[in-house]
């Protein structure tokens, strides 16, 4: 296993393998939008920016590097490369600028890891108070939930991907978590 990073370094690179693979995605663009979901405007910039419009609640849609993650009522989270991030939250800005709506460049602020295995859903109900069996938790399915103490976003990409985000400050504790969450002889094997 890779040798644990400081806080103040973050989980950059760290892979953790066990029961389950655990990666810390590295730099990833993401961009939240807090606003009226219905709002025409909010559909059709997505669609222009990331090929992707507003999805339904509980619900992430992706179209090649980029996707939307239905995150509350009123805010979708957008992710796409690191390098696009300035501009999609400019022309996001841009396009809500008539509309009661918040825009912001979050790519700095969290941290995305991914979970590959055909335990990743197990592994996560050990700490999240959600049902993760395939027929509660489909692929294309999201939820901002808690995994232990922290605030997390969860959505399946595949039937044996997930992805995770969180604050980058809890990191390296969420990062810990899942180490010993999907350490070797670990499995509960409950679905």
């Amino acid at each position: 296993m890779p040798e644990v990073l400081s806080a103040p370094v973050g989980t950059a690179g760290r892979v953790i393998e066990g029961d389950v693979r655990v990666a810390d995605a590295g730099p990833q663009g993401m961009v939240s939008v807090k606003a009226d979901l219905s709002l025409p405007a909010l559909d059709v910039a997505l669609r222009e920016a990331c090929g992707v419009g507003v999805p339904m609640p509980l619900t992430v849609w992706a179209g090649g590097e980029h996707a939307v993650v239905w995150m509350a009522p009123d805010e979708v989270l957008v992710l796409m490369p690191a390098s696009e991030a300035a501009a999609v939250a400019e022309r996001l800005a841009a396009a809500l600028a008539e509309s009661h709506a918040l825009v912001a460049d979050m790519s700095s602020a969290r941290t995305l890891f991914r979970l590959e295995g055909p335990l990743a859903g197990e592994v996560l109900a050990k700490g999240a108070p959600l049902d993760f069996r395939d027929a509660a938790f489909p692929v294309g399915t999201a939820r901002r939930t808690h995994l232990g103490p922290v605030a997390v976003g969860i959505w399946r990409e595949a039937d044996d991907a997930w992805a995770l985000v969180c604050f980058r400050s809890y990191a390296p504790y969420t990062a810990d978590w899942l180490a010993a969450a999907v350490s070797a002889g670990s499995a509960v094997r409950h679905f």
